[in-house]
C-alpha cells in the first residue's frame, strides 16, 4: 500500500516510516499539513497518518481542506496531546480514527488494516453507483455498427467466450458491457481488467488473488478478479499485452474452471464468462511467440470486430448530438446546439483516435465555443 505520514517531529516520521516499510508498504513523509496536502493532491494514497499539532497547517485544518477537495482516502490522526474533545472533533471532520502517542505498533497495524478495508468498501460503493447509472447507449445506424449490435443480441444470451477486436478508442469496452447487460448474468458482477495497465509481475496476483504472506507486500488475503467476477463476467481488456506465464494460468481456468491463489495450492472453483479485447493482431502475436495459440482458440469462440470511426462516418452527426447532450447533462449546463456546417467539417476530419477522440473534441468545443458551436469554432479548435 502507498501511505503518507504527516508529522512535524522528524523522529516520529522516521520511526513510523521504518515500521510501515518493514511491513511492506511504500511510505512518503511530510513535515506539516500544507506540504502533506500538496502531496496528497499529486499522488493517490491508500491511507494517511496525520499529527494534530503542527506549524503552518495543523491536522484539523488539513482534514478540512483534504475533505473539501473531495478526497475519500482514510486519514488516521495521531497526537501526543490527545483528549476526547480533540478526537471527537477530528472524527466529525472526517478522520477515520485517532491514535495517541506514544504510538503502539499493534494499534497502528490494526487501525491501518481496518481503515484500508473501509476504503475498499468505499471504492466498491462508487463502482456500484456507476453501475446503477446504466450502460451508455451504443449510438449509430451505419451498417457496420448495426452488424455489431446484431451480433451482441445473438451472442449475449449464451455463455460463449467472445474476443472483441478493433483499434483503440472504437468502443470495445462498451461492446463488452452490452454483452454482459443482455446476458443471463447481468445481475451478477461485471469486472474489468486492463492487462496493459498492470505490471507483469503483479498480473497473476491481480487475476487470481494471493494469500497473506505470499510475497513481501501481501499483508492480507486478496481475492483476484476471477473470484470477484464469480457468477458474472470478466472483461480482459488488451489481452494481447498479458505475459505468457499469466496466459498459461488463464488457459487453465478456462479449461478446468478452477484457480489457485498465489501462495496457495488449494483449488477454488469459479463460474465466470470471459470476454477479451485487443487492438493487436493476435495471429501475428502467435507467430512471434508472444501469445499462446491454444488460449487464442479458447477465447475466440465468437469474434466481434468493432469498426473504426472512418468506417462509419455517417454516424458522426448522431454521435456529436449524443456527446453534446451527455456532456452538458454531466456538467449541469443547458443543452447547446451545433451548426450543420460544423458537423460536416467534423465528418471530414481523420479520426485516428476514433470515438474517444471525437468525444474529447466535442467536449473541447463546448468549453471553448460560444452559445452555439460553429464552423469557425471547428476550424479554430480541431
Amino acid at each position: 500500500m502507498k501511505l503518507l505520514i504527516i508529522d512535524d517531529e522528524r523522529s516520529i516520521r522516521n520511526t513510523l516510516k521504518e515500521i510501515l516499510e518493514f511491513e511492506g508498504h511504500t511510505v512518503d513523509v511530510a513535515e506539516d499539513g500544507a506540504v502533506g496536502l500538496e502531496m496528497a493532491g499529486q499522488k493517490k494514497y491508500d491511507a494517511i497518518f496525520c499529527d494534530i499539532k503542527m506549524p503552518n497547517m495543523d491536522g484539523v485544518e488539513f482534514l478540512e481542506k483534504f475533505a473539501g477537495a473531495g478526497h475519500e482516502e482514510p486519514v488516521i490522526m495521531i497526537s501526543g496531546h490527545g483528549t476526547i474533545d480533540a478526537a471527537v472533533e477530528c472524527i466529525k471532520k472526517g478522520a477515520y480514527d485517532f491514535i495517541q502517542k506514544p504510538l503502539d505498533l499493534n494499534r497502528i497495524l490494526i487501525t491501518l488494516k481496518n481503515a484500508t478495508e473501509k476504503s475498499d468498501l468505499v471504492k466498491e460503493k462508487n463502482m456500484l453507483k456507476k453501475k446503477v447509472k446504466g450502460v451508455p447507449e451504443m449510438v449509430g445506424e451505419s451498417p457496420s455498427i448495426m452488424k455489431v449490435k446484431e451480433m451482441i443480441d445473438r451472442v449475449a444470451p449464451t455463455d460463449a467466450r467472445v474476443l472483441i477486436t478493433g483499434a483503440n478508442g472504437t468502443g470495445k469496452e462498451l461492446v463488452a458491457k452490452w454483452l454482459h447487460e443482455k446476458s443471463g448474468r447481468s445481475g451478477m458482477p461485471y469486472v474489468e481488467v486492463n492487462c496493459a495497465a498492470i505490471p507483469s509481475e503483479l498480473i497473476e496476483s491481480e487475476l487470481f488473488g494471493h494469500e497473506k504472506g505470499a510475497f513481501t507486500s501481501a499483508i492480507k488475503q486478496h481475492k483476484g478478479k476471477f473470484e470477484q467476477a464469480d457468477g458474472g463476467t470478466l472483461f480482459l481488456d488488451e489481452i494481447g499485452d498479458m505475459s505468457l506465464a499469466a496466459q498459461a494460468k488463464v488457459l487453465r481456468v478456462l479449461q478446468e474452471r478452477k484457480l489457485s491463489r498465489v501462495g496457495s495450492d488449494k483449488d477454488i472453483e469459479v463460474d465466470v464468462r470471459v470476454i477479451a479485447a485487443t487492438n493487436k493482431d493476435l495471429k501475428k502475436e502467435i507467430e512471434k511467440g508472444t501469445f499462446r495459440e491454444d488460449l487464442y482458440h479458447r477465447l475466440s469462440v465468437i469474434v466481434i470486430r468493432v469498426p473504426s470511426l472512418s468506417e462509419r462516418i455517417d454516424d458522426i452527426p448522431l454521435l456529436v448530438d449524443y456527446f453534446i447532450a451527455t456532456i452538458c447533462e454531466e456538467a449541469g449546463k443547458p443543452l447547446r446546439g451545433i451548426d450543420k456546417e460544423a458537423v460536416d467539417a467534423l465528418k471530414e476530419k481523420p479520426w485516428t483516435g476514433n470515438i474517444r477522440e471525437l468525444r474529447n473534441v466535442v467536449e473541447r468545443l463546448l468549453i471553448l465555443s460560444g452559445d452555439r458551436i460553429t464552423l469557425n469554432d471547428v476550424n479554430l479548435y480541431v
